[in-house]
């Protein structure tokens, strides 16, 4: 009769009353003979279910399988089933716990579609997340249940619609237990090697081994935006003493199925000097220590692996912004980023500049060594770095680079010289940073203030005579040595060759007439002797490279002058621009000659005094 009734309920799941699925878990918990309803059940467990019915089933079969499991045989897939001999799989019992492991791996399988869905309700998705990780927490004899929780990471990153609720769930409710991210890195470390491929066409499909064959380029790349969220999410060790316990979602800490097998056949080999260890294996104790060693050598591979992915560029300026502060700190050797972070910071643009803080770091603080690290530096100086988001941290490194005393002249010179043309073209935010760099430079490498005041004969040598100076004016009359010409090259990508000790800082002078007040008063700082030490400090760039005409306009309205300039004049102005202003300088109108001589004559009138007969004058070409 029972059998028969779950035969119908098979056939006809959706006229199903929640009532009755409710007696048929009923029956399941009762007594074996109501296996049936087992089939029957599973049926309901889908995303096109009503929640209803799903949550009904998950109850009951769940409750099932968390007291059957310590019985059930390992999966198919498991080493362990080889182990059995002829006799023991011809046993009816066996036979029964067999099924019953096939039954809860379609279980697994139907839990994960109905996280996966777009279908599922985020309540219901909620719960049948918890009742996933107790089947992780609790499935593998009470150890980390490691191999479903990897096939669960695998359909999130391969579903080919987003998940992010999912993957935020997991992330805030579940990635505070040290085991479930140290499962969770090595799960993305795997995953980042399904889908290291340089070649990926940009359309149809992508050809690979494993997993990532057959799959298209929109597909991988969302695949790598998935694992970027999960691997960026796991929270690295941090504020741990060594001393205290880390809090653990399985009793077995990191032992996993693999692992217990690995033991079990090694501790057959060892004496009984290695009873201690056993012991150890036993109770499940590692040290604080041992932990957060292990846990920062898979943090590293999994980091490294998928560092080694086709990145798509909004993945890639996110991994760049956060990796000096995120992920070299907790690596076990930083130095193995040096290969990434070159060709980074190779690219240029806003993706070298992103670059520079992390390069900063291998170079000052893991012994990093790169050769043309300031002449990419100094092409990074254009206008456009001004308008850049990340242009306050950039200044800052900047600073930083160039602070160092056994820097070269000509290449603190070159940095000065540089800038300065920059301030005549930037907005004056940024001409306000450029003062501050300079204003550095000068003071810590004295021997470019040479910049600040040149004439042009300081370039003719002292015993050189006239008459050669002259002679070699003149066979080089079409070259830059004339009066008046800057020998900088503006153009010129090397800071050996820009000829940047030949010229002066002549483009800070003018900035003293600059249109915005700030500059205009800033720059005067320059004016002081800044090769004296003791009488000046170092300028924060900080407080500079943040800068923008919102902070310049702020900072305007926020000051007490004493005396306001006036909108209106005490006299009555004759002319738009006085004569005073344009000496040796004539404005006429483009009227007739007609009307310029009788201006003429009027004027010449009103300066004799006299009333005499007007004169006609006539101008002349």
């Amino acid at each position: 009769m029972l059998s028969t009734m779950a035969s119908i309920l098979a056939k006809k799941p959706k006229k199903t009353k929640l009532k009755e699925l409710k007696a048929l878990g009923q029956q399941l918990l009762s007594s074996r003979a109501h296996i049936n309803n087992l089939p029957t059940l599973l049926t309901f467990v889908s995303p096109s279910s009503p929640p209803q019915h799903v949550l009904e089933s998950l109850l009951s079969l769940q409750s099932f399988f968390t007291t059957v499991l310590p019985d059930l045989p390992p999966s198919q897939s498991s080493k362990k089933r080889s182990s059995f001999d002829d006799s023991a799989k011809e046993d009816p019992e066996f036979i029964y716990r067999t099924w019953l492991r096939s039954k809860f791996d379609e279980f697994i399988t139907l839990l994960i579609e109905v996280l996966v869905s777009l279908d599922t309700e985020d309540a219901l998705r909620e719960i049948v997340l918890d009742s996933f990780m107790e089947f992780v927490k609790l499935g593998n004899r009470g150890s980390f249940y490691s191999a479903i929780y990897h096939k669960l990471l695998r359909s999130i990153v391969q579903s080919a619609t987003p998940v992010d609720f999912l993957s935020e769930l997991l992330a805030s409710k579940f990635f505070k237990y040290i085991d479930v991210r140290y499962f969770t890195l090595i799960s993305m470390e795997k995953l980042a090697k399904t889908l290291d491929t340089t070649d990926i066409p940009d359309d149809k499909t992508v050809g690979g081994d494993g997993e990532s064959g057959g799959r298209s380029r929109e597909s991988i790349e969302l695949s790598i935006h998935k694992i970027h969220y999960i691997i960026s999410h796991v929270p690295p060790l941090e504020g741990n003493d060594g001393k205290s316990e880390y809090e653990m979602w399985s009793g077995s800490g990191f032992s996993s199925e693999e692992e217990y097998d690995k033991k079990e056949l090694s501790k057959r080999q060892k004496a009984e000097d290695k009873m201690l260890s056993t012991e150890k294996r036993t109770n499940n104790v590692l040290s604080p220590a041992t932990i957060a060693k292990k846990m920062k050598l898979k943090f590293t591979k999994a980091w490294i692996s998928f560092l080694r992915l086709p990145i798509p560029i909004d993945v890639y300026k996110e991994v760049l912004a956060t990796l000096h502060r995120a992920v070299i700190p907790h690596l076990s050797n930083p130095i193995i980023l040096c290969d990434f972070l070159t060709r980074s910071y190779d690219i240029g643009g806003v993706v070298s500049v992103m670059a520079l803080s992390s390069l900063f770091i291998l170079m000052t603080q893991h012994g990093l060594e790169y050769p043309n690290f300031y002449e990419k530096l100094y092409a990074l100086l254009s206008p456009s770095i001004f308008m850049a988001k990340h242009r306050a941290k950039f200044f800052q490194l900047l600073d930083s680079c160039l602070k160092s005393p056994l820097l070269p002249a000509y290449l603190a010179a070159a940095f000065a010289k540089k800038l300065s043309r920059l301030s005549v073209s930037v907005p004056p935010s940024g001409a306000l940073v450029i003062i501050a760099l300079i204003h550095n430079l000068l003071r810590r490498h004295p021997s470019i203030n040479c910049l600040v005041h040149k004439e042009d004969d300081d370039e003719r040598p002292k015993d050189k005579s006239k008459a050669e100076d002259i002679a070699d004016k003149a066979n080089d009359s079409g070259s830059d040595e004339r009066p008046g010409i800057d020998r900088f090259n503006s153009e010129e990508s090397n800071p050996m060759k820009s000829n940047a000790m030949r010229s002066s800082l002549w483009e800070i002078d003018t900035l003293r007439h600059h249109y915005c007040p700030p500059v205009s008063r800033f720059v005067l700082s320059l004016e002081n002797d800044l090769t004296v030490r003791s009488k000046t400090t170092e300028m924060d760039i900080k407080d500079f490279s943040s800068g923008s005409y919102a902070t310049i306009f702020g900072d305007e309205i926020r000051r007490r002058v004493k005396q306001v300039p006036l909108a209106f004049y005490k006299a009555t102005p004759t002319s738009l621009f006085p004569e005073s202003e344009f000496c040796g300088w004539t404005f006429n109108y483009e009227g007739s000659k007609e009307n310029d001589g009788e201006d003429k004559e009027q004027r010449a009138s009103e300066e004799n005094g006299g009333c005499t007969k007007r004169q006609r004058f006539e101008c002349s070409d």
